[in-house]
């Protein structure tokens, strides 16, 4: 019979029936009744059989659907007895009422794996709990299937691209010349390899099995498939980089870091044992970043499946599937300690704002609800069998909830503990060299060398330095030695604002990889080729020792005529005793550029920062001596504000990362290192 001739058949017989003709509710919950054309068994996850529905709600008011489809669906579900099922009906339909989806597409979830019945929904709540931006909607119902009871189900929202559900941008279909193949994408890490590689999915260069399920195998074309595909390499490519955990050069430009840790600490908060074997992410449109989520297929979560047995105590990171997936993933990103300290602190949050609170009360609120639908779902399939991967059988559904609120509040704390142990250890700062040197920060030096009596200075039209003849008037000459922090000092040319710098490649010691010119670079006060140590040997003479290549300063061959290269070279006992490797320093010129001494001033005063405004500002007690100039500097040591202490400075349309505040006081340099996070 043609698909025509049912649907007309399925229409008359509607016709010979009332709306309410035994279509009542059971329990307190809607019942849905299902019957397909002629009584046909659904006996295929891939083809539809034609039904229609009537759904009694709470009011007991009917509602009749004469024209959809229903088949079977799940994976390792699909197998058991009580079967979970996809309806397709031939129109739009909001099935759960105003404020979510109208679609044709929905899911029966039979929960026949979770005893309780509410792990799906209880993610589902974590989930909003926990910020995520997509959570599949739900609405438990009791299923009569062909004139059969086939007890509690959960009527759900389908994982697809669509307002209220994965609510992204949808794509041209068919695409044009304009159309903008950057988004968006639904996909997932799916270690069943449900796809087709080459249309409908791909593997990454680590072998992770990726499934596009938006846009659709009859829809997506090689442009999109290529696009979405280099997308999710670019992001791997860089995970596994030396440098992953570079903030700019790593993984994290390429992930939504917000949607990454609500998604993880949910899926350990739940134990769930397949968070890597099958886990949705998103691409948006004109966005590089993988978003994650939403949560989905948790019925073997919170401690439910015997393979693994109790994971209480243990992290999914370490026990759960998907080694071959994207478990690798995990491992790796807690190698990076932005990722161990963004987790702690995520997880820190939601557990001091109630989370064990919050989840044992929407487990008692769920089982409430079920209480007398499960009953009647129990006397239909038993209760003390198992029926897929059940780690514990008990003879009463209020034991079952029991054993998840028991886990729940045991599995939270322990987190906590879990969490906070991985955390990298704090790096020790070393104690501050003490220099032989103090230099005047309001004068600029010039420094000769001992034997030939020439000054470091520029080579033209190059970033090199040379030994040149004396010249009074020449600005190349002449350097502002700024101390730092760790007793080191900054050497920055007065012409050019460059600072002296060892480009010695590789990992050098005091006496290997010697002989590189030095030259000077970009300034950057962070940057440990640009950090010197200057040593005295007595009677006015000194040493230049690099911090990153341990090399000292040297004039090769002690050469006096002009252009002669200054070279990285051996640090060792000869230091006191080799005139090309010894320099004088002294004060050639005052700076006047606005920055005075105060003379006698003892100055009481804070540098603060106002989030709400993005400002920050000095305060003092007599704000009139408030009279210097601070300069802010980015981690590249470019300077990107300058403004008198006096007022307050925006730090508006900075992208956010770790800055620079230097300022001079009464003579003295100081300098403090600020995270910048716009709000």
């Amino acid at each position: 019979m043609n698909r025509g001739i049912a649907y007309l058949c399925l229409l008359v017989c509607a016709c010979l029936k009332t709306w309410a003709d035994g279509h009542v509710r059971l329990t307190n919950l809607p019942h849905v009744y299902i019957e397909t054309f002629s009584g046909q068994s659904i006996t295929s996850k891939s083809t539809y059989v034609l039904a229609r529905m009537w759904m009694v709600d709470e009011r007991d008011s009917v509602a009749f659907y004469d024209s959809l489809e229903i088949r079977g669906r799940g994976n390792s579900t699909w197998n058991m007895a009580k079967k979970p099922y996809k309806l397709k009906f031939h129109q739009k339909e909001k099935l759960l009422g105003k404020g979510y989806a109208n679609t044709k597409k929905w899911t029966l979830l039979a929960n026949h794996g979770d005893k309780t019945l509410i792990r799906n929904a209880l993610t589902s709540e974590l989930g909003k709990r926990m910020g995520m931006k997509f959570n599949p909607a739900a609405r438990f119902v009791d299923l009569t299937l062909n004139g059969n009871f086939v007890g509690n189900y959960q009527l759900s929202d389908h994982i697809d691209v669509r307002p209220h559900r994965v609510n992204i941008d949808e794509q041209d279909v068919p695409l044009t010349d304009e159309s903008n193949i950057t988004g968006g994408y639904l996909l997932e890490a799916d270690g069943f390899t449900d796809f087709q590689n080459g249309r409908t999915g791909f593997y990454t260069p680590h072998s992770a099995p990726i499934r596009i399920h938006y846009p659709d195998e009859d829809d997506i074309q090689n442009l999109q498939y290529q696009y979405i595909r280099s997308s999710v390499f670019d992001f791997e490519n860089r995970l596994y980089a030396n440098h992953f955990d570079d903030p700019e050069l790593g993984y994290r430009p390429r992930v939504d870091s917000l949607s990454l840790v609500n998604w993880y600490v949910a899926s350990e908060v739940s134990g769930n044992p397949d968070a890597c074997y099958s886990t949705y992410f998103y691409k948006q449109r004109d966005d590089d970043h993988l978003y994650w989520g939403p949560l989905w297929d948790y019925d073997i979560a919170y401690g439910n499946d015997n393979r693994i047995g109790d994971t209480s105590r243990q992290l999914m990171k370490d026990v759960g599937f998907g080694t071959k997936v994207i478990r690798p993933w995990i491992e790796r990103l807690w190698q990076d300690p932005w990722f161990a300290r963004l987790v702690n602190r995520r997880y820190n949050e939601v557990v001091d704002e109630g989370l064990e609170t919050f989840m044992l009360e929407r487990v008692d609120s769920l089982a409430n609800l079920l209480q007398a639908s499960q009953e009647l779902n129990y006397e239909r399939w038993g209760i003390n069998q198992r029926t897929l991967r059940e780690c514990v059988l008990y003879s009463t559904y209020d034991q079952y909830v029991n054993d998840l609120r028991q886990y729940i509040r045991i599995h939270i704390p322990y987190l906590q503990k879990a969490f906070a142990n991985l955390l990298p250890e704090e790096p020790v700062e070393p104690e501050p060299k003490i220099s032989d040197f103090t230099p005047d920060t309001l004068v600029y030096y010039a420094i000769s060398n001992v034997g030939a009596g020439t000054r470091i200075d520029l080579e033209a039209a190059t970033d090199n330095v040379c030994g040149n003849s004396i010249n009074e008037e020449s600005e190349s000459q002449q350097w502002h030695i700024l101390p730092l922090s760790n007793g080191y000092m900054f050497i920055v040319n007065r012409m050019t604002g460059m600072a002296l710098n060892d480009p010695t490649e590789g990992n050098p010691t005091a006496t290997t990889l010697v002989g590189t010119r030095l030259n000077v670079a970009t300034a950057d006060s962070l940057d440990t080729r640009q950090q010197w140590d200057i040593v005295g040997q007595g009677n006015g003479r000194w040493n230049l020792i690099n911090h990153f290549s341990q090399h000292g300063a040297n004039l090769s061959g002690g050469n006096s005529a002009d252009g002669t290269h200054i070279i990285s070279y051996t640090n060792d006992d000869r230091n006191a005793s080799s005139n090309n490797r010894m320099w004088r320093i002294e004060a050639v010129d005052q700076i006047t550029d606005g920055i005075q001494p105060l003379d006698n001033v003892q100055l009481d005063y804070a540098l603060a920062y106002a989030p709400t405004d993005n400002r920050l500002h000095f305060g003092a007690e007599d704000p009139e001596a408030l009279t210097f100039t601070a300069r802010i500097y980015d981690r590249n040591g470019r300077l990107v504000r300058t403004f008198p202490a006096s007022q307050s400075c925006s730090l508006q349309g900075l992208p956010h990362g770790l800055y620079i505040i230097s300022w001079t006081v009464g003579g003295k340099q100081r300098s403090v290192k600020f995270v910048f996070s716009q709000n």
